[in-house]
């Protein structure tokens, strides 16, 4: 099974998410209106920034589909800022910061500081037997988890040590960090085999 993944197209990395996923040889097409968003059987919501991006979704017309698949079951990989973007619950959003949710989290907006404290660390993860190299850019990191959330991954040295920045809750992944950055496409690999075990997503491919 061959699936297509969207990326949504409205700010951020979406080449290199793009690029990511290609090198996967998965059919990969941006997301900019509901018509390819339905055409989808999974997406990747890149980094950005936040509040610009849940006001721009709404000008696409694209919030309420978004929150329609995603309740739906649709298979969905958030960084950075895509995590943000699927958390249920912010701390530090703007006022009245609108969220698609779905993913049973509490996430700190600018959590690891302003663009001054990016930073790169070897990060352990679940399911991966070398460390990936985590790339931090003004990044988010999850104060909560609800028990039907499974964390894949922590900061392991520094102020940050412990905190959770790569979590799976389902067909939702999300990180804190950019895995589109530096030409490894595990975590990237990781979510298309998420994908290609979804049953709904199987199911649509029978059809």
């Amino acid at each position: 099974m061959n699936p297509t993944i969207g990326v949504l197209a409205l700010q951020g990395d979406v080449r290199e998410h793009l690029g990511a996923l290609h090198s996967l040889g998965v059919e990969a097409i941006t997301v900019r209106r509901p018509a390819e968003l339905a055409a989808c059987d999974a997406l990747v919501i890149p980094g950005g920034e936040s509040t610009t991006m849940i006001k721009l979704v709404g000008i696409f017309d694209l919030l309420e589909p978004l929150r329609a698949a995603v309740r739906g079951g649709l298979p969905t990989l958030g960084t950075c800022a895509g995590m943000i973007m699927l958390a249920d619950r912010i701390q530090d959003g703007a006022a009245g910061q609108e969220t698609i949710g779905g993913l049973h989290i509490t996430v700190r907006r600018n959590a690891f500081g302003r663009q001054v404290d990016s930073f790169e660390e070897d990060l352990h993860l679940e399911g991966l037997d070398d460390p990936v190299r985590a790339v931090f850019i003004r990044a988010p990191w999850v104060e909560q988890v609800d028990d039907d959330v499974e964390v894949l991954g922590r900061v392991a040295a520094g102020p940050a040590a412990g905190r959770i920045v790569a979590v799976r809750q389902g067909s939702l992944m999300a990180t804190s960090f950019h895995p589109e950055v530096g030409g490894d496409v595990r975590i990237h690999a990781m979510f298309v085999d998420l994908v290609r075990a979804d049953p709904g997503v199987a199911v649509r491919h029978r059809d």
